[in-house]
């Protein structure tokens, strides 16, 4: 087993498997898509939407994920990140485990960004919800991903198909990719 650290703290550790070759949408090129990316994984791991998260809260994210590992290796590698006297991780202290983490396995914060890269780190993410690839998000698609995240509004069907008319502007049932591009255009981070 191998592990990533920053000088000072302790390990965490990882497959070693899984460190082989980093995966390119794990970090963007896109600034503004990394922290949209980053705040949709702490509300995921921020079980009980408190606006924090626990070493608890981490390791039951981890277990969903399949990647679960000792509470202890997280306690230690994230205890030097949680703020005096609070349970867990505000997001701007998650964000600075990440970077820590991040720069550790990607050698620093991307570089900047041109407009026809932003356009395909866009596409990238439309691929990963347009599971058969046909160029549209189905509300089944929708459902798909959501329920794998573990996400509640992947549960009801009517809950996503409100999801699809919401961002559908030109009535088809379906998100093709211009929607899905102007709908992230259109996000704001709150708290980032």
């Amino acid at each position: 087993m191998e592990g990533v650290a920053t000088a000072g703290q302790s390990q965490l550790s990882v497959p070693a498997q899984s460190l082989g070759r980093p995966s390119p949408s794990f970090r963007l090129r896109t600034e503004s898509l990394n922290t949209l990316r980053l705040r949709r994984v702490f509300d995921l791991f921020d079980h009980n939407g408190d606006g924090e998260i626990t070493v608890k809260e981490i390791a039951l994210a981890l277990d969903r994920l399949g990647l679960g590992a000792d509470t202890e290796e997280i306690r230690a590698t994230v205890e030097a990140y949680i703020p005096p006297g609070r349970a867990g991780l505000a997001f701007a202290d998650f964000e600075d485990l990440h970077r820590a983490m991040g720069d550790d396995l990607f050698g620093g914060p991307p570089e900047a960004v041109e407009e026809g890269e932003e356009e395909e780190d866009m596409r990238e993410a439309f691929r990963v919800f347009d599971e058969d690839g046909d160029g549209f998000i189905s509300a089944a698609e929708l459902q798909a991903v959501l329920s794998k995240l573990g996400l509640p509004e992947g549960r009801s069907i009517a809950r996503v198909q409100e999801m699809i008319c919401s961002v559908d502007r030109n009535s088809d049932g379906q998100v093709d990719f211009g929607e899905f591009k102007h709908m992230m255009q259109g996000i704001t981070v709150w708290g980032a």
